[in-house]
């Protein structure tokens, strides 16, 4: 199996209703809440070279884009999804590491963040140099956290003032890097025992 993972050009607009849905059906299975995309504003990202894209012999297996917020401050990776039938081939973490690069190809003095209910990309975060930080060190862009509208946990994120959710926040400084990015000890245990905890402080009635 040949895997091609390539910045997005105009042969790849046909795929965008695809990868909306396959990112709106894998957050409704894993029972998280999501930022809805639509394929108008994926294709958007891909006319803007801002988007990459892992195909397997012509056949969408993955996708990811970029954002950038108060004027290229700050740049987060969204919408990160692998299809269903490329699952488990460490596909994920290929795409991850090839849009974080790019990133610091075309921002290369901005600071990359993230927030995420899933381990698994907590821990590709983690392998990369991202260390778990407050909401308060990310973008004040609000136009960033108007994209969470669309999540289930939006309410929460609300109440809270935008300083906590479910999410769990994470951070890249390019100016902290060295040659090899330091990788912060990433314990599965001990995160996916705060998550609970959040699940239990937040959605309790």
């Amino acid at each position: 199996m040949k895997i091609s993972i390539v910045v997005t050009q105009e042969e790849h607009y046909k795929y965008a209703q695809e990868i909306c849905d396959t990112i709106e059906s894998s957050a409704l299975l894993r029972g998280t809440g999501i930022a809805k995309r639509t394929p108008e504003y994926i294709q958007k990202k891909m006319e803007n070279s801002d988007a990459l894209i892992a195909l397997v012999d012509g056949k969408f297996a993955g996708f990811c884009y970029i954002e950038s917020w108060q004027h290229g401050k700050f740049v987060a990776h969204s919408g990160l999804i692998v299809h269903p039938d490329y699952r488990n081939l460490g596909l994920a973490k290929k795409i991850k590491s090839k849009v974080f690069d790019y990133s610091l190809e075309k921002f290369p003095d901005a600071k990359i963040f993230g927030i995420t209910t899933g381990l698994a990309v907590m821990k590709i975060n983690s392998d990369l140099g991202y260390k778990p930080v407050p909401f308060s060190e990310l973008t004040s862009d609000p136009s960033f956290w108007a994209g969470c509208k669309t999540c289930t946990n939006y309410e929460i994120l609300k109440s809270k003032e935008n300083k906590m959710c479910l999410c769990t926040g994470m951070l890249y400084d390019p100016k902290e890097k060295q040659k090899d990015p330091p990788k912060h000890l990433f314990n599965v245990k001990v995160l996916n025992r705060l998550k609970l905890i959040k699940q239990a402080l937040f959605l309790k009635k």
